[in-house]
C-alpha cells in the first residue's frame, strides 16, 4: 500500500506526524516514534520569551483585562518560568535529532510580536531543521484591537520570517477568526507553505473555594476532529497550500478522514501521551487494512474525496451538516 505524501516540500513515507509535545524533548522518545513508523516529527516549541527574556509581549496580551483580579494573573507564568531548554539548547537538540534520526525534523517557534526572536529562525535553519511550524498562541483581549489588526499581526510575522529564512513555513492557526477562509487565502498569498488546523486554547478553570484561576489541561478526543476536518474540506483545492490536521487524531479512522477532507498529514499527541508511542504502528497497520479492504492502491486516491471541491453541491456544503444534525435529533 502506497501511503506516501508530501508536506512542506518534504516527501514523507506516510501522513502520520507526531505533533509538538513534551515527548519531543527526549531523543529516546523521538527514536521510538521513528521506529514505530512516524513520517516526521514536530519539535516542542521554542518560546519568544525564552529567546528575548526582556520581552513580555505575550504576558501583557494574555493578561490584559484581568488587572482587577490579582488571582487571574497567577495563571500566566512569568517569562522565565516557561518550560523549555533555552535557545542554545534547542539548537543543539535539533542538531542531535538530525544526526540520530532519518526522518524530517520540523522545528516550532511560539511568539506573537515581530521582535528579535524571529531572527532566531535563521539559527534554527542553520542547525538543520527541515521546516518551521509557527505557533502564534494569542488571545486578543484589547477592546480597541480590531480583527484586521490581529490578522496583520500574523501577516507581519510571516513577512519577517520570510526575510530571514528559506525553510518552508507552516502556520498553526486557531479556529476563531471572523473570516477564516479569507484569512487563510491572504496567508497563502503572503507565501505561507502550510496551514496547521487547529491550535487548542487551554482554558483555565475557576476554583470557587480558593477564589483562584487554575490551569486545566484536558487531552483531546476524536470528536474534536470535526472542526479542523470541516475547514480543511472547505479550503482544499481552493488555496494552494499544504494542510496539517491536528486535534482529535486518535486512530486510523481519524487519519483517513483527515486525508479524505484534503489534509496532507495528520498530527497527533494526546493518543501517544495516553496510550504510548507504539500506537503509531497500530494506526498505520489499521490504515493499510482499511485501504486494502476498500480497494485503494494509493492514499492519494482518497485525498480530498470528501472535500467541498468534490461535493455534488458545493454551494450547499457549508450548511449541509448543520441542517442534517439539527434534524437528526429525535426526542
Amino acid at each position: 500500500m502506497n501511503l506516501t505524501t508530501n508536506y512542506l516540500g518534504l516527501s514523507l513515507k506516510n501522513p502520520v506526524v507526531p505533533s509538538s509535545s513534551p515527548l519531543m524533548r527526549d531523543l529516546g522518545h523521538m527514536k521510538e516514534m521513528e521506529d514505530a513508523g512516524a513520517a516526521a516529527l514536530v519539535l516542542h516549541s521554542l518560546f519568544e520569551e525564552e529567546i528575548n527574556q526582556e520581552s513580555h509581549v505575550l504576558d501583557r496580551y494574555l493578561s490584559e483585562g484581568a488587572d482587577s483580579f490579582a488571582e487571574a494573573l497567577s495563571y500566566f507564568p512569568e517569562a522565565e518560568t516557561y518550560a523549555g531548554i533555552g535557545p542554545d539548547g534547542y539548537l543543539r537538540h535539533i542538531e542531535k535529532a538530525k544526526k540520530a534520526l532519518d526522518i524530517p525534523i520540523i522545528a516550532s517557534l511560539n511568539g506573537v510580536s515581530t521582535g528579535g526572536w524571529i531572527r532566531y529562525a535563521k539559527e534554527i535553519e542553520a542547525a538543520g531543521a527541515d521546516a518551521l511550524e509557527v505557533n502564534l498562541y494569542y488571545i486578543p483581549t484589547d477592546l480597541e484591537l480590531t480583527s484586521i489588526e490581529v490578522e496583520l499581526l500574523y501577516l507581519n510575522v510571516l513577512h519577517d520570517l520570510k526575510k530571514h529564512i528559506k525553510l518552508p513555513i507552516a502556520f498553526k492557526l486557531n479556529p476563531f477568526f471572523s473570516a477564516t477562509a479569507n484569512f487563510c487565502y491572504r496567508l497563502v498569498n503572503a507565501g505561507v507553505d502550510g496551514l496547521v488546523m487547529f491550535n487548542r486554547f487551554y482554558q483555565p478553570d475557576l476554583d470557587l473555594e480558593a477564589l483562584e484561576v487554575i490551569p486545566n489541561l484536558v487531552l483531546s478526543q476524536s470528536s474534536e476532529l470535526r472542526l479542523p476536518l470541516r475547514w480543511i474540506a472547505i479550503l482544499y483545492g481552493r488555496v494552494d497550500v499544504d494542510f496539517g490536521l491536528t486535534t482529535g487524531i486518535h486512530n486510523a479512522q481519524d487519519v483517513l478522514k483527515s486525508i479524505a477532507a484534503g489534509a496532507n498529514v495528520a498530527m497527533l499527541t494526546s493518543e501517544l501521551l495516553q496510550k504510548g508511542i507504539g500506537r503509531i504502528s497500530d494506526i498505520l497497520t489499521n490504515m493499510e487494512e482499511w485501504l486494502e479492504v476498500n480497494e485503494y492502491e494509493d492514499i492519494d486516491q482518497l485525498r480530498g474525496s470528501l472535500s467541498q471541491l468534490n461535493c455534488g453541491a458545493p454551494a450547499a456544503f457549508e450548511r449541509a451538516n448543520y441542517l442534517k444534525a439539527v434534524k437528526s435529533y429525535v426526542i
